[in-house]
Parts: C-alpha cells; sequence; structure tokens
C-alpha cells in the first residue's frame, strides 16, 4: 500500500468525529510505538485492542472513520499506522508552543520531555511578573513579559498555548493568546474559559481526574 493510501479519507463511518475516538487514537498511537521500538512490525486489531482494554470491533470502528488500514492476513503494519495516525492527529509536523505562566506548573511543564517527542516544541514562556522573567532561561527556554507575546507569537508563528495560570487570570490571559491568532489552547487553570468560535480548548483540571478516579473506586461495579 502507497503512502498516499495512508492519507486520511473519509471512512465508512458517516458524520463527525467523536472525542472519545481522537483520545482513542493517542492511545494508539502509543501502543504501536511501544510496539515498534519493541522490534514489532504488524499487529492485529485483536492484540491492539486487548492490550489497551479495547474490543477488536471498537478498533476497527474507530480507524474506519479515517479510511482503509489493515492488510487481509496480516493486520495493521505498525510504522505505515503509525505515521497514518500521526497525520490523522496533525503531529506528522511539528507544533510551537506558548506557555504562560511560570509557577511551580508551568516550570514542570518547561521539563517534561513527552512534549517533544509527540511534536510539540515550547518556543517561549511567558509571564507578567518581571522579577520571575528577569530570572533568565529556563532549560534555555527563553522567558518574555506577557506584554512581548504578540511580537514572539508572530516571530514563531505560534498556534498552540499552554495556560498555567491561577484561575482568576486564566481567561484575560486566553483572550490575549486569541487575539494573537491562537488558535487552539491547553487549560491548566481550574476554571473554564470561554473562546470564540474556531478556538479549540482542552482543559487540565488534576482535582477533577483525582475526583473521577475515586468515584471509580468508591462505585466499583456499578457503573458500565
Amino acid at each position: 500500500m502507497s503512502d498516499a493510501e495512508f492519507k486520511p479519507t473519509p471512512g465508512e463511518t458517516d458524520g463527525p468525529v467523536p472525542k472519545a475516538v481522537v483520545s482513542r487514537l493517542s492511545l494508539y498511537l502509543r501502543q504501536l510505538q511501544q510496539g515498534l521500538l519493541g522490534g514489532q512490525t504488524t499487529i492485529s486489531s485483536k492484540e491492539l485492542g486487548r492490550l489497551l482494554g479495547f474490543t477488536d470491533a471498537q478498533v476497527r470502528k474507530d480507524l474506519a472513520y479515517f479510511g482503509h488500514f489493515g492488510y487481509p492476513g496480516i493486520g495493521y503494519k505498525c510504522e505505515e499506522l503509525i505515521s497514518a495516525v500521526k497525520r490523522i492527529l496533525g503531529t506528522d509536523q511539528t507544533w510551537p508552543v506558548a506557555l504562560v505562566g511560570l509557577g511551580n506548573l508551568g516550570r514542570a511543564l518547561i521539563g517534561y520531555k513527552g512534549f517533544a517527542q509527540r511534536g510539540f516544541t515550547i518556543v517561549a514562556a511567558f509571564d507578567n511578573d518581571p522579577g520571575v522573567v528577569a530570572a533568565g532561561p529556563i532549560d534555555g527556554l527563553p522567558l518574555y513579559h506577557l506584554d512581548n507575546l504578540p511580537e514572539v507569537a508572530r516571530q514563531n508563528r505560534i498556534r498552540l498555548g499552554m495556560i498555567a495560570v491561577p484561575g482568576p487570570a486564566a481567561q484575560s490571559v486566553a483572550d490575549r493568546l486569541v487575539a494573537v491568532g491562537v488558535e487552539g489552547i491547553l487549560n491548566f487553570a481550574p476554571v473554564t474559559i470561554k473562546l470564540p468560535e474556531g478556538v479549540s480548548q482542552v482543559g487540565v483540571d488534576l482535582a477533577i481526574e483525582l475526583e473521577q478516579l475515586t468515584f471509580s473506586v468508591v462505585n466499583r461495579g456499578a457503573t458500565t
């Protein structure tokens, strides 16, 4: 099968792609990459599903949203499916990211190496505290006052932003990111932000995630 045949195209399933499917694509990608590192060259939908706790039918249905990727009698070729899923997710290119907020969380995000491995590069970090900015680069990453956001965003063609500021400041920061052309925001602040149509957001609230976990623990067997 040629590389062109793995270009994302409408599959057998009509309608918009559910968010849950996109989430599972990321899991498929991670598992495929782990398998490839271990020397595995092919994988069946049954094995891929088993490794992640899904059925083989679920795997096939998810991938069918985007085209046909398997080979009769073989399953999926790991390297080719990895390339296809990366194109579907948009991570076959490098995305420059702006980080706003240089508190403990912001500094931890700067130090996380997993972003670069997935095609995301934090190219600049911002804060509204001149003293924090004057402390100099963090792990070689340049720091800027938030007032410099328009110029830096333009120079680096930044389309993605991460917010790691206290809740009361999150909406204002989001507005400033949108104003400079940011099209997607990952929000770590423990509040909901409002964005105009055409700008995507994902909220990450660790306390909520822990609440979901404790619900599962205390209600084990009560949900399907």
